[in-house]
């Protein structure tokens, strides 16, 4: 027997010894539950998971009468032990209107009643392919054939929500007037299995596509892109459009309304600035399981064992449904903002701009001078509109991937080791390493689906000094005309350490050449430099 067949045998082993224990576990439940039904009524089932409303609330508030405010004596009714225990009488009775059933650690693939609705990712068009089915509600537990909760990292609110009593669980979504506000139509890469694993590429039309197991089967099938149109407003933009570095064109970029004073006058005086015409997508990821393992050059098995052993255990059905291929994991999705026609995105013969960025909160939102993330961001943004005004389409990619996906704690945790260790640029990735273990966990494998998603087949210019990110997606297939990094005089006053760190690692720059003896030259601002 080979050392793969023994590494399989053992497992299958283990999980056959896992059901025996569940099932064990599950008769003698059904002998506690027995007893207790025969010594307390049972209460009504629904088609759905019902959820305590006013009537229900007010049957279950019901106590024993308090004692007269003439007594003197403590009634029982009155006391904090009898009405902690009714309280708790109260808070179980609720749970058992929400969750009636037993609780439900795992499922496996042979289980009685589990038939996972047909899913063929990678398929020709959405009725083969089929539907991501991820709820626990009664109307689809027995279906699912994806593991996880829609809205990415927002489930536990809406877990919260009705733990509260606030979101019925069994609510349906009226998903009439949300179709998308411009069309995102199916591409070649939307039915290769290899281009798009990250995501649902039919994620917006799932009201449409779909609307038989929605409307007939009654299936809890929901979208997982939004498709809208806005008007974006930066005061950076303002301001160049003030300098003329941009100019107004009343179709991409428009003249903002007039102020108004504090009285609710007009104001005649003060320059309203303008407003950027954009569409955009908000995508959650959606993750087909042997794609995304492919990607990283990683066995399945593997990274299925990763993500339930290193997220708590939250995901137990990673182990034991090897026959579900999708999981919704609680990460941050991804927005895409298109500056012109979106369907020149995928015509070849239309000049496209494009940034990839990953969220800095600190900069992009706050204006933190220790990056260059917003600078960049903005810089971006106006190249965007110029090729749109040039009769092209621009693109920025916004990743919720704080800190390099380590996360904000994280990253101030090393602000503070850099200030305190002396902020040299020679010093600048190991620090990050000191504290998190790694430098960088983005892995941009998976960014470029949604440049395939879009149709994209080539980029006329990538406004990216990122060797991970170009690397990514010239290595899926769509090549890159022109880069270009962020000018000198954009550059925050403390932002120079990162820079030159970036440079020195092989980040693109088309003037500049950083050399390890550079690099401790390159020193950051101090703390005690802020004080003033």
């Amino acid at each position: 027997m080979s050392v793969s067949d023994a590494v399989l045998t053992q497992i299958l082993t283990q999980l056959q010894e896992l059901q025996v224990s569940q099932q064990t576990l599950q008769a003698k439940l059904d002998v506690l539950t027995a007893s207790r039904a025969t010594s307390t009524p049972s209460s009504p089932r629904s088609h759905g998971t019902p959820i305590p409303g006013r009537h229900a609330d007010a049957l279950m508030s019901m106590e024993a009468p308090t004692a007269s405010p003439h007594s003197t004596l403590i009634s029982p009714s009155t006391s904090p032990v009898t009405s902690t225990l009714a309280h708790n009488d109260k808070d179980r009775e609720r749970e058992k209107l929400l969750y009636p059933g037993r609780v439900l650690l795992t499922t496996y693939p042979d289980q009685h009643g589990i038939k996972p609705y047909p899913l063929q990712w990678g398929a020709s068009d959405a009725t083969t392919r089929g539907p991501i089915i991820c709820s626990r509600l009664p109307s689809s537990i027995k279906q699912r054939n994806a593991i996880g909760a829609h809205s990415g990292s927002y489930s536990i609110y809406r877990a919260l929500a009705i733990a509260m009593g606030t979101l019925d669980p069994s609510h349906k979504p009226d998903y009439s007037k949300t179709e998308p506000a411009v069309p995102v139509p199916p591409q070649p890469a939307w039915s290769d299995p290899s281009k798009i694993v990250s995501f649902d590429p039919w994620g917006h039309l799932v009201p449409e596509v779909y609307r038989r197991e929605l409307e007939e089967l009654g299936l809890d099938v929901r979208p997982s892109i939004a498709v809208t149109r806005a008007h974006m407003k930066l005061t950076e933009i303002d301001e160049s459009v003030r300098k003329g570095a941009l100019s107004i064109d009343g179709k991409i970029l428009l003249k903002s309304s007039p102020l108004v004073n504090a009285d609710g006058t007009e104001n005649t005086t003060d320059d309203p600035g303008v407003e950027i015409s954009i569409s955009k997508a908000a995508v959650e990821p959606v993750w087909y399981l042997p794609g995304v393992a492919e990607r990283f050059g990683i066995p399945e098995g593997l990274l299925r064992r990763a993500l339930f052993e290193d997220t708590g255990g939250m995901y137990p059905e990673l182990v034991t449904r090897p026959d579900i291929k999708v999981f919704l994991p609680p990460i941050g999705n991804l927005t895409a903002y298109i500056f012109g026609n979106p369907a020149f995105l995928s015509d070849e013969s239309k000049e496209l701009t494009l940034r990839v960025h990953d969220e800095c909160n600190g900069s992009d939102v706050f204006g933190s001078d220790i990056c260059t993330c917003k600078p960049y961001l903005i810089y971006a943004i106006e190249e965007c509109i110029r090729t749109a005004q040039r009769g092209g389409v621009g693109l920025v990619v916004y990743f919720r991937k704080e800190g390099r996906a380590l996360g904000e704690v994280t990253k101030y945790l090393v602000y503070n080791l850099r200030k305190r260790g002396g902020d040299s640029a020679d010093k600048y990735f190991k620090a990050t390493e000191l504290i998190a273990g790694v430098k960088d966990m983005r892995f941009q494998a998976l960014m470029p689906d949604v440049l395939h998603w879009l149709g994209i087949r080539k980029i006329d210019n990538m406004v990216s000094m990122s060797d991970m990110k170009y690397d990514a997606i010239v290595g899926s297939g769509i090549p890159i005309h022109k880069r270009y990094d962020i000018p000198e005089y954009l550059l925050p006053p403390d932002s120079r350490v990162e820079i030159d760190a970036k440079i020195a690692a092989g980040y693109f720059s088309h003037t500049k050449k950083i050399t390890e003896a550079d690099l401790v030259k390159t020193v950051g601002r101090t703390w005690e430099e802020t004080e003033h």
